[in-house]
């Protein structure tokens, strides 16, 4: 038994987080065991490189505004580990987690002495967790977010209403695969049979990947800009406006408050999934509670303003395809300002390459910094970041991100930017410091 929330946590992070072999048959075992907590679920999966968790929220916020209540799972969390099982919005109770977990616990020792060395992985206990907790604490409609891949991600043992893929690019190469068709074969792992696939903004080669598959599947993709497109509408301030359509649905000035051009893809990619549900089920869709669910989603962490003069911001680009989208958002925004951006990245990320990305806009200017990396995974020390460059003018180097924002902070005038970005889990720990200065 388990007796408190830091236990609990204890036990969920205490486990393996990868097995030799990928495979389903260890989670479906698992869930049948319990009951198979799935089946009774109304779903949504969504599965992609980058753009997962904002398209997560856009949907959440689009059910939440015609008044259902919706399940969500996403990962990794921001500040605490209850993030990633929330109810409209709200993390899963200290209380309830430990009663999930005393659920399932004695299921996971009878697997471990089953499967010696092949007991369920940590992933595989929170997707466990999830599925219990929604099904004995029931909502209209579970958002569920892949957390690596597809094929053979735990949450795959799914047969939701509505699949969506947002995006495809290079990341967990060693897992994945080296080319963006190897990584869309894994990613088209979650099309299932007569389920409906939404995708974002794809390659040519990777959306062949996912016709083909769906048609083996019996079913179709609907995609971005081959079968529902956006138009950027720019005006000025924070966030995004752009018309959308798709079919007979033709809406202009649909607004967001995120920013960039990725997050007005993410916001069209929810919004087909959204109205393919709503076809699914034979329900209308009312276009006052899509505008209302749209300008409401936030996301933390996802270039989030934590203050206005100068703006300071947060954003967790930790690849190489999200540090390109981040690059054309400074240049749309932020072209008369001078920018510090503050980098911290975990080591096995292609660091290098994200760190000319960022130098290819010119009023850019880079302090590279270290973090305290999660668990076994180091973050690359500012020194390995610097020679990935070689000596250039507009990079510096700082000790800690604290230091680092001093040294920005000395340099910017009240209208410039001040952004940290790298890694999800530099930018968690910046977050939780804003947020213990402002209480």
């Amino acid at each position: 038994m388990v007796e408190t929330y830091a236990e609990a946590l204890q036990f969920i992070h205490g486990r393996d987080r990868f097995k030799k072999k990928p495979t389903l048959d260890r989670m479906r075992q698992f869930m049948h065991i319990l009951g198979d907590p799935q089946a009774q679920l109304k779903m949504i999966h969504v599965a992609g490189t980058n753009g997962k968790g904002s398209t997560v929220a856009f949907l959440r916020d689009l059910f939440m505004a015609e008044g259902q209540t919706v399940g969500t799972f996403t990962s990794p969390f921001i500040t605490r580990f209850n993030e990633r099982i929330s109810t409209d919005g709200q993390p899963i109770s200290d209380d309830d987690l430990v009663a999930m977990v005393n659920r399932i616990q004695p299921v996971v020792a009878r697997l471990d002495r089953e499967l010696a060395e092949e007991g369920p992985t940590e992933f595989e206990i929170d997707t466990a967790l999830m599925f219990c907790y929604f099904a004995s604490h029931p909502v209209d409609i579970v958002i569920v977010e892949v957390g690596l891949g597809g094929l053979y991600d735990s949450t795959n043992i799914i047969t939701p209403a509505v699949s969506v893929i947002t995006t495809i690019g290079l990341d967990h190469m060693k897992i994945l695969g080296d080319t963006i068709p190897k990584i869309a074969m894994q990613k088209a792992g979650i099309i299932k049979s007569g389920v409906p696939v939404v995708c974002g903004r794809l390659t040519p080669d990777a959306l062949a990947v996912m016709d083909q598959t769906a048609t083996a599947q019996h079913t179709d993709v609907r995609a971005l800009g081959r079968d529902f497109n956006v138009q950027n509408q720019p005006e000025p301030g924070w966030g995004e406006r752009f018309a959308y359509t798709w079919g007979d649905h033709r809406w202009r000035h649909l607004e967001i408050d995120l920013l960039g051009q990725y997050q007005i893809d993410n916001a069209a990619t929810a919004l087909t999934a959204f109205i393919t549900y709503h076809q699914v089920r034979q329900l209308p869709v009312n276009i006052a509670e899509i505008r209302a669910g749209l300008k409401h989603t936030a996301w933390p962490g996802r270039f989030e303003r934590l203050t206005a003069e100068p703006v300071i911001a947060i954003d967790g680009a930790h690849n190489e395809p999200a540090m390109v989208e981040m690059a054309q958002l400074l240049r749309q925004h932020f072209a008369q300002h001078d920018i510090y951006i503050i980098l911290a990245v975990l080591a096995d990320k292609q660091y290098s390459q994200m760190v000319r990305t960022l130098l290819k806009v010119s009023n850019v200017h880079i302090i590279v910094t270290q973090f305290q990396g999660p668990g076994k995974r180091p973050a690359a020390t500012p020194q390995a970041l610097e020679d990935a460059v070689t000596s250039h003018k507009r990079i510096t180097m700082a000790a800690d991100w604290p230091s680092a924002l001093k040294q920005a902070l000395a340099n910017v005038s009240a209208d410039d930017l001040v952004l940290l970005t790298g890694s999800l889990y530099f930018i968690s720990e910046v977050r939780q410091y804003f947020k213990d200065a402002d209480e």
